[in-house]
């Protein structure tokens, strides 16, 4: 009851709150935004951020749910699903979600009069946050239940490097999770952000992150300093119901010698390309 009151009194409260903060009734001038992550990788660090953005510029909020490529009850939408739920996006709302670079979803966001950003993450600590928040955190993960068979966490890695496909029961490889983020990397209307220059550069992401909705031509209207102020404020990530530690480099902690030998053979030079590593000598 109390969720489904929420999602329903969420959005004409927002509004009220826009409208008193702006005053203004309409809210279709600043360019679309809409943020992308790579699962596991700071999403909600990324939203909240995105909230921040309704404080420096006449924005109404940042939509409650993801649009999603993966149903809750299993299997995917289609790509005419998921673009109907990108157009359902009213005008001043700003929307994330967790997207492939499909012809189709790169057609429909990378507009000259869109804002898109795009957050991923160091493989390594991708796998071992996707295996506490499968594990621990959220019951209804399509991988919970096979993870809870195996013995332990190391062999939960080994599953999550190289992937998994039975009856029932599909996961791709962490190379093949990967594909898509490249594509993504490709995309010059797309402001792609590792979280970890989220964690440790903090200054220059914020500062790029405006820097790509005046791109668009729109000019903000909080001076620049205060808008920096006001998304530095928005970063509580304690406040993420799925927050564990928020922290970089976790995956040494997890990676024995052979997970990083499965790691290396399944991979490949996955981490030079990103930029993790110079090498594959790690």
């Amino acid at each position: 009851m109390l969720p489904s009151l929420y999602h329903l009194l969420r959005p004409p409260v927002r509004y009220l709150q826009a409208v008193w903060r702006w005053k203004r009734l309409t809210f279709t001038e600043a360019p679309p935004i809409f943020g992308n992550a790579k699962p596991k990788s700071g999403s909600h660090l990324l939203t909240q951020i995105l909230g921040g953005f309704c404080r420096i510029a006449p924005y109404l909020y940042v939509q409650a749910e993801p649009v999603r490529t993966v149903k809750a009850e299993g299997g995917r939408f289609s790509q005419a699903e998921v673009l109907a739920q990108l157009k359902r996006i009213p005008p001043g709302i700003i929307g994330w979600g967790y997207l492939d670079a499909t012809p189709e979803n790169i057609a429909f966001l990378c507009r000259p009069e869109r804002v898109n950003y795009f957050i991923y993450r160091d493989p390594r600590d991708m796998l071992v946050s996707h295996i506490f928040f499968a594990t621990e955190m959220h019951q209804g993960h399509g991988m919970h239940e096979y993870y809870q068979t195996l013995s332990d966490f190391d062999e939960r890695l080994k599953v999550a490097i190289t992937g998994i496909q039975q009856e029932g029961l599909y996961m791709v490889s962490v190379r093949q999770r990967y594909e898509g983020v490249f594509q993504w990397l490709e995309q010059p209307s797309v402001l792609c952000i590792r979280f970890e220059d989220l964690i440790h550069e903090r200054e220059r992401v914020l500062n790029a992150m405006l820097d790509q909705v005046e791109k668009t031509g729109y000019r903000l209207p909080t001076p620049r300093e205060q808008a920096l102020d006001i998304l530095r404020e928005a970063i509580q990530p304690q406040k993420s119901k799925t927050f564990r530690s928020g922290k970089t480099g976790e995956w040494r902690k997890y990676f024995k010698p052979e997970h990083k030998a499965l790691f290396k053979e399944v991979a490949g030079d996955l981490l030079v390309r990103l930029g993790y590593e110079k090498d594959n000598d790690w």
